[in-house]
C-alpha cells in the first residue's frame, strides 16, 4: 500500500502541540506519500523493529466503560509488557485513552480523543526519563535500564478506516526526530507539559501496519529504551486508509502507556 504520512516540516523552530484545542498547535505538516507495509504475519519484534502484533485477550467487556477498564485493564497490561519483555517491573499509566476517527461524533468529545495526525514519538529521552524516575517503584533502586511502550488496540470492527502506521526503529536517524512541546489542556487551559518529538522525512524510513484488527490483538511499541543496543523509538501517525470501504464504521482504539523497569 501506498498512503500519505503526515510528516513534520524542518527549520520551522519549535513546535507545540494540545491534546485537545488542536486550532492552537503549531505544528506544520509535510506530507509524503510513502510505501506503508502490511505486516500481519511477519515477525515483527520490539527490541528489532521496536514493534510488534500480540494476541491479547481482556476481561473488560466495554472498552468505553472506563470504570470496567479501570478494574481489569492496566492489571493486564502490566502481566502483557512483563511476558513480553522479561522486565523486573512494570508500571502502567493511567486507565486508558479512547480515541475516535473524525467520521465518529465522539471524536473530540473526550479528554484527547482525536487521531494524532502527524508523524511523533510520545516522549523525548530528557521526558522519558523524568517519567521513569517519577513512576519508578519505592522500593526499588535506580535501574539498569528503562523502557516505554504503547499498548493500542483497535475495538471497533475490521476494517479500519483510520489505521496506525508505524516507523521501524532501525530506520530513524536521531536527525530525523525534532523536539517540540506536548500540551495537555482542559477548558482552554494549559494544564501540564512536557516534550515529545516530531519526525521529518527520511527516504530511509520504513512503515508498517497491521490490518483488520480485532479486539483481541494489540500493537505493543515502544516509545523510548535507555539501552542503546535495543531499539530505540517508533515514530507513529494515524493514516488514511485508501482501500477501506467508504461505509466501514469510524476507528475506536484504546491505548495504554507502561513503563518497565530492569533492576
Amino acid at each position: 500500500m501506498r498512503a500519505a504520512i503526515n510528516y513534520v516540516a524542518r527549520g520551522q523552530g519549535r513546535m507545540r502541540y494540545f491534546a485537545n484545542d488542536s486550532r492552537r498547535d503549531t505544528v506544520v505538516l509535510a506530507p509524503e506519500v510513502m510505501a506503508i507495509t502490511d505486516s500481519r504475519g511477519l515477525a515483527t519484534g520490539l527490541d528489532r523493529e521496536g514493534f510488534a502484533l500480540v494476541k491479547h485477550r481482556s476481561a473488560a467487556a466495554d472498552f468505553a466503560n472506563r470504570e470496567a477498564v479501570a478494574r481489569a485493564y492496566p492489571a493486564e497490561i502490566e502481566r502483557l509488557i512483563a511476558e513480553l519483555t522479561g522486565a523486573d517491573a512494570v508500571v502502567v499509566a493511567g486507565a486508558g485513552v479512547l480515541r475516535f476517527a473524525e467520521r465518529s461524533a465522539q471524536s473530540g468529545m473526550l479528554d484527547n480523543s482525536r487521531p494524532a495526525r502527524f508523524a511523533h514519538v510520545d516522549v523525548s529521552d530528557a521526558a522519558a526519563a523524568q517519567f521513569a524516575d517519577r513512576a519508578r517503584p519505592v522500593d526499588r533502586a535506580a535501574p539498569r535500564r528503562t523502557a516505554h511502550y504503547n499498548v493500542w488496540r483497535a475495538i471497533s470492527p475490521a476494517p479500519q478506516d483510520v489505521p496506525l502506521a508505524l516507523c521501524d526503529a532501525r530506520t530513524v536517524a536521531a536527525g530525523d526526530l525534532l523536539p517540540a512541546d506536548a500540551i495537555f489542556d482542559r477548558d482552554g487551559v494549559d494544564v501540564w507539559s512536557f516534550e515529545g518529538l516530531l519526525a521529518a522525512h527520511s527516504p530511509a524510513h520504513r512503515w508498517h501496519w497491521f490490518s483488520d484488527l480485532t479486539r483481541d490483538e494489540a500493537i505493543v511499541f515502544k516509545t523510548n529504551d535507555s539501552d542503546a543496543s535495543h531499539a530505540h523509538c517508533v515514530p507513529h501517525v494515524a493514516f488514511d486508509n485508501p482501500d477501506c470501504p467508504a461505509e466501514a464504521p469510524p476507528r475506536v482504539s484504546i491505548e495504554m502507556r507502561a513503563i518497565a523497569y530492569w533492576f
